[in-house]
């Protein structure tokens, strides 16, 4: 056989090899998401019991600003209540795909009463994605970059963060936490996860055939990393409710959350995605040096509770783990699936750090 045939030969081979992984990989990739999506519609039709007042858009004062990062991306930015009147300032971070409306329910408890401050996400919301690829170090600058620009010299702010937004106070803490009393009184991390976030969520059922094994890591990485427009309609509804909502959900909150996801840039949804894929931030934990509160929905599925253990295990060794919350039945939109025992516990963190400090 002269050469050129083998060659061919070979070629001929390597393509038959080629197709039969491609199939093999889509089967395994069929049989997992069939696993889920089966999961998917066992979850119950929502509960239609009209609107959240809580979730309506505030009707107080709201001030929309712009800060700008080290990369030169603009981040847009929202205030209410008077800052320079409170020595303890409320600084919002949210999740993956959300945006400043995902907070509704807390502008809306707190009014013009507490002082608070907002910020889209790099990608979300009026945020700039900026020309350099995200990455996990790049929330934690984001924050620094709110903080140093809204929260004026003497006053310290409560860090409360929401999956994503959880993370970012965590990397903050990794890169900027040192000496942080002096700038941060307390944190709230609420359905978060400092590492494996997207390795160890519990969207895909563990009880796949060992066939169909491998086809998990291809599920998740679709899942987090491709940048597909999402319509809004009742399949992506039912798909949401399933992904950030506890079983028994309400219409309202589901459509709320449909609405917001679908609205996140796909380029952005996608390249956090593929950022928080190497996600590990634990060691911002050792960092903390505040009071810190971990809350956690038992049906979350995203960031399951063995994240929330995780955390609050490495404060408790510490002495910085102020509580641990469990809400029974929630999914991971936890403030605002529960926000009236969500608001509750921001209340009471604000309560004791009024007391301690006199004010």
């Amino acid at each position: 056989m002269t050469s050129k045939s083998k060659w061919a030969q070979a070629r001929k081979w390597g393509a038959v090899a080629a197709g039969a992984f491609t199939a093999a990989t889509a089967a395994q990739f069929a049989i997992t998401g069939g696993a889920m999506l089966r999961e998917v519609f066992k979850y119950p039709d929502p509960v239609d019991d009209g609107p959240d007042p809580a979730l309506r858009t505030p009707t107080h004062s709201m001030r929309s600003s712009v800060v700008g990062t080290p990369d030169g991306a603009l981040l847009h930015v929202v205030a209410s209540g008077d800052i320079d009147d409170s020595d303890e300032i409320l600084v919002l971070i949210h999740g993956w795909t959300c945006n400043t409306a995902f907070w509704n329910a807390q502008f809306n408890h707190f009014g013009d009463s507490r002082p608070i401050v907002a910020y889209d996400q790099r990608g979300h919301g009026l945020s700039e994605l900026g020309p350099n690829r995200p990455t996990v170090d790049m929330l934690g600058q984001d924050l620094e970059a709110v903080l140093e620009a809204m929260i004026p010299e003497g006053k310290r702010a409560v860090l409360v963060g929401h999956s994503m937004g959880g993370m970012t106070i965590m990397s903050w803490a990794q890169q900027f936490g040192a000496g942080m009393e002096d700038r941060v009184s307390a944190i709230v991390l609420c359905a978060t996860a400092a590492r494996g976030v997207v390795q160890r969520q519990h969207l895909i059922p563990d009880n796949l055939p060992a066939l169909a094994k491998p086809g998990k890591k291809v599920l998740q990485r679709v899942f987090t990393s491709a940048p597909v427009p999402l319509p809004v309609n009742a399949l992506t509804a039912r798909f949401e409710h399933y992904v950030a909502l506890g079983p028994v959900a309400r219409k309202a909150h589901v459509e709320f959350s449909d609405k917001m996801v679908s609205a996140c840039s796909p380029k952005a949804r996608a390249a956090w995605g593929s950022a928080m894929y190497t996600l590990d931030v634990l060691s911002g934990l050792d960092k903390v040096t505040v009071p810190t509160a971990v809350v956690v929905g038992t049906a979350d599925l995203l960031t399951p509770q063995k994240h929330a253990d995780e955390m609050a295990k490495a404060l408790s060794s510490r002495g910085f783990l102020r509580s641990y919350s469990t809400y029974e039945g929630s999914g991971h939109m936890a403030p605002f699936e529960r926000s009236a025992e969500f608001n509750e516990l921001l209340d009471e963190v604000l309560e004791e750090l009024s007391e301690a400090t006199g004010s």
